[in-house]
């Protein structure tokens, strides 16, 4: 049963799906690509004998699909029951749902977005995930490959090979209803801060080791978020704990400022913040508060790097440097450095600022720079000189 919205790879599925022997039935737009490619395939509507209603909101929703999804074929009493109802059992379900957050993200309106909610989608997906052992599920064209590798070679999915599909499946609609709450309780909300929180999380990478070398450690996205974790590394070696930890915070100061700002940071410390006509002074600035601490620190500006920005930077060792791009010309002389870190990270515009404590987290307006009332010339020096 085949029934996506993201159409790649689709038609090669199929057809390696056909060529194996396997019966495809699907659903509107997908039957119609798949046919469009030479590929006999079944209309849902066909084996429930019940049309699409509803603009295609009921369309996978019948006994006669679920059953086939959830029957647990090796319990003689629901084979009985799929026979009794002439109920074909189902082997694979390929599906991915509507395109949610991206409608959200274009800016549409509230109905266009819940228009994009999908329920028959995910149900299916759920059906099969829950009864893998019976109906493998795929939810992403990256696994299409491993898909035609089966069936080509006649041998069926393992358990293992069902488990981790079906683990990708669950995730991937976790996912998505959390993205769904999320946004809906935001459309009437008149709090400050949302009565209910949630996010899912990627594991990235695996880093050398944490904080210290004893440690293990990982670094975990969010699909939706943006900010360092996001990054594009463009050169040098992995990033570190270390390295994301005080990149977070020099990448943070550095876009507090509208104007053109530095920040170098080492051991999660300040050697340097400055702001200035361009990036160059602006960085000129940072490093002369404190040059020897500078040494091996963590450096980010809220500009592009030009070349004459790099060869200022090149004057010493530098772990990692961030910016919003690098000039090509600037990327030639600081990639002549084999071990730094070059990320290129997009401007920081966070809503919220999030600290996790023992049991709970902490959430907060964003303290920038140029915040109401909280003007620089007004700043007083409270102690020394």
């Amino acid at each position: 049963l085949i029934s996506v919205y993201d159409k790649t790879g689709v038609e090669e599925l199929a057809a390696a799906l056909h060529k194996a022997g396997v019966e495809i039935v699907s659903t509107g737009s997908t039957a119609a690509t798949i046919a469009a490619a030479g590929v006999p395939v079944t209309q849902v509507a066909d084996v429930t004998g019940f049309p699409e209603i509803l603009d295609g909101r009921v369309k996978t929703l019948h006994p006669r699909i679920h059953g086939g999804i959830l029957a647990d074929r090796r319990k003689p009493e629901h084979q009985r029951t799929l026979d009794e109802h002439d109920i074909v059992g189902v082997d694979l379900v390929v599906a991915n749902l509507y395109p949610f957050t991206e409608t959200v993200a274009s800016g549409a309106g509230l109905d266009d977005c819940i228009e994009q909610i999908d329920i028959g989608g995910p149900a299916m997906v759920r059906a099969a995930a829950k009864n893998h052992a019976n109906t493998a599920v795929v939810v992403s064209p990256k696994d299409y490959p491993q898909v035609v590798a089966v069936v080509e070679a006649g041998e069926g999915f393992t358990e293992q090979q069902r488990r981790e599909l079906a683990v990708k499946a669950f995730r991937h609609t976790a996912d998505y209803d959390v993205a769904v709450a999320s946004w809906l309780g935001s459309v009437e909300a008149d709090e400050t801060f949302p009565g209910w929180v949630a996010a899912t999380w990627q594991r990235a990478e695996v880093l050398r080791y944490g904080e210290n070398p004893h440690q293990g450690a990982a670094l975990y996205i969010n699909e939706h978020g943006s900010g360092l974790a996001h990054a594009e590394q463009l050169h040098g070696k992995q990033m570190s704990y270390n390295n994301y930890v005080d990149g977070d915070a020099a990448y943070r100061t550095a876009w507090d400022f509208e104007a053109p700002a530095a920040a170098i940071i080492k051991h999660a410390n300040p050697c340097g913040i400055a702001e200035g006509d361009d990036v160059l002074s602006a960085y000129r600035a940072a490093f002369d508060t404190d040059p020897v601490s500078a040494f091996g620190g963590v450096v980010a500006v809220n500009r592009p790097v030009t070349k004459d920005v790099a060869e200022a930077m090149a004057e010493i060792f530098l772990e990692v440097v961030i910016a919003p791009e690098f000039e090509p010309d600037a990327l030639s002389v600081l990639t002549k450095k084999q071990n730094i870190r070059l990320l290129v990270a997009p401007p920081r515009h966070a809503s919220a600022e999030v600290r996790f404590i023992s049991g709970g987290m902490l959430m907060q307006n964003p303290d920038r720079i140029d915040a109401p009332g909280d003007d620089p010339a007004n700043w007083t020096l409270a102690s020394g000189e």
